[in-house]
C-alpha cells in the first residue's frame, strides 16, 4: 500500500468515527419532558409530558390546511398533516433536543423547551 492511499484511508477512518460520534450525540434521547409547540415564532402550546394526558390536537390553518400533534404515553408527535411530502409525521416521536419535528409547510415546530 502507497503512502497516499493510507493516508486516505486513514482521513475516512477519521471522517467517519467523528460523523458516527455526532450522529450519537444529536440522536440521544432527553430527559427533558417540557415540549413547546411554535408556529412563526409564536408558541401555540406548550406541555410537560410527564403530566399531560393523553389528547389529539388539530391545529388548522387559514389556506385550509391542517397538523394533528398527538401526545400519548409521555411522548409527542405529528400524527397527521395535509402537507405533500408528511415529513413531519415520518420524523416521528420527538426524541432529541438537537432535532426536533418540523412541518415545512405550514411553519410548525415540535421541540423541547429550553426552559
Amino acid at each position: 500500500m502507497t503512502k497516499g492511499v493510507k493516508i486516505i484511508l486513514f482521513c475516512v477512518i477519521v471522517v467517519f468515527a467523528v460523523s458516527s460520534a455526532i450522529s450519537l450525540c444529536m440522536l440521544r434521547p432527553t430527559n427533558n419532558k417540557k415540549v413547546v409547540v411554535i408556529r412563526d415564532n409564536t408558541e401555540l402550546y406548550s406541555f410537560d409530558l410527564s403530566t399531560a394526558k393523553n389528547e389529539k390536537i388539530r391545529i388548522e390553518y387559514e389556506d385550509g390546511g391542517y397538523n394533528i400533534i398527538e401526545i400519548k404515553d409521555g411522548k409527542i408527535r405529528i400524527s397527521e398533516a395535509d402537507c405533500p411530502d408528511k415529513t413531519c409525521v415520518k420524523t416521528g416521536i420527538l426524541k432529541s433536543e438537537e432535532m426536533p419535528v418540523v412541518c415545512l409547510p405550514h411553519h410548525l415546530i415540535l421541540r423541547f423547551s429550553d426552559d
